[in-house]
């Protein structure tokens, strides 16, 4: 609480001294009496607090902050109810909005950025919608995992589409543009500037725009260096990968999957067949992440010698920690970039993590980690 209060303590009084051009967000919050209403400033770093009121009953509210040199995001928040806005040549923002669906039922004037932001908002939470309710069918067995993932490429690409024609290519150099880049589905990155070729398109345009008009800010110069690091990695050519004949893969109710371990090959579900394998979903950026990874460890030390392996799906967000994290695991580790959209941990029905199934040697599914008492015995059992 202390290092919060200083921060602000010390933004207001940077406010307060500085004699410059000033923005003003002014409104009101309507069923919100008593209710705190905070500004804050959405920097690369963090989210600062810079201002805040409390409501009285008719909601009304003002705040006065120096105008950023270059475009920058702050946001109006009421609990955890958060409305986005930005800040470039505008001087005056009114905002008015319900308490109850405050962050998605609000009106703005006065910033088209701020609107076209409101716009991008709303179109993030109806593609979650509709992203949550195809995992809930593919849950319930009404539709088959090629259906689904063919129906999630297809809402993703049609979202991608619209977001990159009419906002991010349309006007690059707004911070509407740039707000689009980092639309998030819980905590994932809808345009992936690594590791897509279109994606980094779209971060280049928007960092040349911004560059050209504000070299010196932050932000221009941070996107510049995401844009040169993609750059980088679509332009390595792919390590070989071996490919399994279709042929040669017999159907046995297992459900494949094909990801990525930690140095960049190809690891398929499939080819452990022979073996005993425990899969096992998992985060490894969480309190239960290292334990649970001690855990197999004993399991691996044990059993590894009589034909038992450990395919460990990742869905951690941070690629970098889990790349450090699995460094020295003897085990396979891929991770799957979707996070809580895995495909793979939809069909398998993973409603909270770490989750594992055992699997026999003819590769076929034997047993749910919920399902299991004595993880030890139902191992020895199936070797």
């Amino acid at each position: 609480m202390k290092k919060i209060t200083l921060v602000a303590f010390a933004a207001l009084a940077l406010t307060a001294c500085n004699s410059g051009p000033q923005f003003n967000v002014n409104g009101d919050v309507s069923g919100a009496d008593g209710k705190m209403l905070y500004l804050e400033a959405s920097g690369i770093e963090g989210v600062t607090l810079l201002d805040s009121v409390k409501l009285k009953g008719d909601g009304s509210f003002s705040f006065k902050q120096t105008r950023p040199e270059a475009p920058e995001f702050y946001r109006l928040r009421v609990d955890d109810k958060i409305i986005n806005f930005a800040v470039d040549s505008t001087e005056a923002i009114q905002i008015k909005a319900p308490y109850v669906d405050f962050a998605t039922a609000y009106t703005v004037e006065g910033s088209e950025n701020s609107s076209k932001i409101k716009a991008l908002t709303m179109k993030q939470v109806d593609l979650q919608k509709s992203v949550d309710a195809l995992i809930q069918t593919v849950q319930a067995n009404k539709l088959s995992p090629t259906a689904f993932e063919d129906s999630l490429a297809v809402l993703l690409k049609n979202y991608k589409d619209d977001v990159k024609i009419n906002y991010i290519f349309a006007a690059p150099n707004t911070s509407a543009a740039y707000f689009a880049l980092f639309q998030k589905l819980n905590n994932y990155l809808i345009f992936d500037p690594l590791n897509s070729k279109d994606d980094v398109k779209c971060f280049a345009a928007v960092a040349t725009s911004l560059n050209n008009l504000y070299p010196h800010a932050i932000r221009s110069k941070n996107l510049y260096n995401i844009v040169i690091k993609g750059m980088k990695n679509t332009r390595t050519p792919q390590q070989k990968t071996i490919e399994v004949p279709e042929e040669k893969i017999v159907e046995t109710g297992l459900i494949d999957i094909s990801l990525r371990d930690i140095k960049g090959n190809i690891r398929k579900l499939s080819e452990l067949k022979g073996k005993v394998v425990l899969l096992d979903f998992t985060v490894y950026q969480t309190q239960t992440g290292a334990p649970h990874n001690l855990m197999l460890r004993e399991l691996y030390n044990e059993y590894a010698a009589q034909g038992f392996e450990i395919y460990q799906v990742s869905l951690d967000a941070d690629e970098h920690f889990w790349k450090t994290s699995a460094d020295n695991l003897p085990w396979v580790s891929v991770r799957d970039g979707n996070g809580i959209y895995s495909t793979h941990a939809a069909v398998y029905n993973v409603k909270q993590l770490p989750a594992y199934f055992l699997i026999n040697r003819n590769n076929e599914l034997s047993v749910r980690g919920e399902d299991v008492k004595d993880l030890n015995a139902a191992i020895k059992s199936l070797l």
